[in-house]
């Protein structure tokens, strides 16, 4: 009898769940495997929200849904299905925001305020590294992705200050925070130290807005960074593309139409026969002849957005996501000459936990002269100051203060020497090896009489081989953000990013060829 009357209630209350649901809009579910079947599902409104929540096996799987109806959205709480409901997405940063003000209590204000953030957030584009947590699929806002994935960078920043102000909205705020963009700018440089090195320039650029021409246009990368740019208040992405193939891109990528962005087709462009007698002044007599200066101009991306920058059409470009940089920097110094007194070369910032390091030369010199490798030990000190570093200079080799004494050391002492003379007002000193130059107790204990006061911070190196080995090693061995190189010494402000270069490192340089053209 009891058994009888066990049954009979479970076949009621699934009867009443079945008409319940039926002709339903939404069904959130938070009981056990297989309270929902297919049948159910079927009789539901037109788009039905379904959030099968129990755990671990939902109520009904997303692939017993889609067998019956193409038209639902699904949530659960597992993250191998799209659109997890995960309490990592609010708890932690609703807490943030309300410490961070020191809310009296966490009120209904507060909880609507971190959801309608996330809603805002899953709107937006998706960062590299939640594609790449998704094996490179590219999330774009949709049935299947309604809801922030739970390692979104993002959240960080987004939750915490929309609670925030909700807690000063509705008066449980104790301690309001004065200036919410600078509250959201700390708390991205929690989760970046990029953004905490850098961000006195980006508050520059910031206040002095500039043009900076994205070279890669109709690249899916160079969209999403150029409007970034644009969100970040550091001035007016230009994009060198046709603009069927932009419009094409951005509708490909869930994006609007591109509104703030402005674009220039190369081969169309009214500033063609200014920019080709530009460039054929340059080159008239580097062998080119007017025709080869004007098919350049209309088909080659680089030398027209160098054009726009060397014809003060923009401030400032970045480029180089779908080019090798040397065969970039080629293309760019056909329109763009050094600056008169400097020298060309690349500088990589490496930002690891506990110290940042700046290498030269990255991209330029083969095997740079004595003369060569003091010019960019200066012009790497000047940009060290310029990034908020006391300069302390070592001029790498394999030998440490002539032991052994080898030839190929001998144009880095040469270069000590040329410091010498010039009586820089940094400190430096040299041959090295990079042991020697970034631990203090080595230093001291070997060779008491090296001028250095504590562990290098710029690594001038001897030769390109080693350095761009070293640039593009140290950061996949220690797990430390690398900003470049970042290109010194051309009379216009020019950035040129690695192939493999994330949306932020285009964005990064993209600022930061801006703040060179405030310079």
């Amino acid at each position: 009898m009891n058994q009888w009357k066990s049954a009979h209630a479970t076949e009621s209350r699934a009867r009443t769940l079945a008409e319940a649901i039926e002709e339903a809009d939404v069904f959130f579910g938070l009981s056990a495997k297989g309270t929902v079947d297919q049948t159910m599902v079927r009789a539901m409104a037109d788009k039905p929200i379904i959030f099968a929540m129990a755990n671990p096996d939902p109520e009904i799987t997303p692939e017993e849904v889609r067998a019956v109806r193409s038209d639902a959205i699904i949530a659960t709480g597992r993250s191998d299905y799209p659109n997890q409901v995960n309490n990592v997405l609010g708890f932690p940063y609703i807490f943030r925001g309300a410490l961070d003000v020191h809310a009296s209590t966490i009120n209904d204000a507060i909880k609507i305020a971190a959801a309608e953030a996330l809603a805002r957030l899953a709107r937006e584009d998706v960062p590299d590294e939640v594609a790449a947590a998704y094996s490179g699929e590219r999330l774009t806002y949709g049935p299947d992705y309604i809801i922030p994935a739970p390692f979104d960078p993002r959240l960080i920043w987004a939750v915490p200050s929309a609670v925030a102000k909700a807690a000063m909205d509705s008066g449980v705020a104790r301690k309001p925070i004065l200036d919410m963009e600078a509250y959201r700018r700390s708390l991205r440089a929690r989760l970046d130290p990029t953004a905490a090195g850098l961000e006195l320039i980006f508050e520059r650029v910031r206040a002095e807005p500039k043009r900076v021409v994205f070279a890669e246009g109709e690249e899916e990368k160079t969209i999403r960074a150029a409007l970034l740019f644009r969100e970040s208040g550091y001035g007016t992405p230009v994009l060198v593309g046709r603009e069927d193939r932009i419009k094409s891109t951005m509708s490909g990528m869930g994006l609007s139409s591109p509104e703030g962005l402005e674009i220039h087709n190369a081969r169309l462009s009214h500033h063609n026969k200014r920019y080709t007698d530009f460039l054929y002044a340059r080159q008239q007599r580097q062998g080119m002849l007017y025709r080869d200066c004007q098919r350049l101009v209309n088909q080659d991306r680089n030398v027209f957005a160098a054009c726009m920058v060397a014809c003060a059409d923009a401030d400032a470009m970045v480029t180089g996501v779908t080019r090798n940089s040397f065969d970039v920097l080629d293309e760019v110094s056909r329109v763009i000459a050094v600056k008169p007194g400097s020298e060309l070369f690349g500088l990589t910032v490496l930002l690891a936990r506990e110290r940042t390091v700046l290498l030269a030369d990255t991209l330029v010199h083969e095997v740079p002269s004595s003369v060569q490798l003091a010019d960019i030990a200066i012009q790497a000190a000047a940009k060290a100051h310029e990034i908020g570093l006391v300069p302390r200079l070592a001029l790498l080799s394999y030998s440490n203060f002539g032991n052994p004494m080898g030839k190929d050391g001998q144009r880095v002492r040469d270069a000590v020497a040329l410091l010498d003379g010039r009586g820089v007002g940094f400190e430096y000193d040299g041959e090295m090896s990079a042991d020697v130059a970034l631990d203090e107790r080595l230093m001291r204990q070997l060779y008491p009489f090296c001028r250095l006061g504590g562990p290098a911070n710029i690594l001038v190196m001897p030769e390109l081989h080693s350095a761009n080995i070293a640039a593009k090693l140290l950061p996949q061995l220690g797990g430390g953000t690398v900003i470049g190189p970042l290109l010194l010494g051309l009379s216009h402000p020019v950035q040129i990013v690695n192939m493999g270069a994330a949306v932020s490192d285009l964005v990064n340089l993209a600022a930061l060829s801006a703040h060179d053209a405030i310079r």
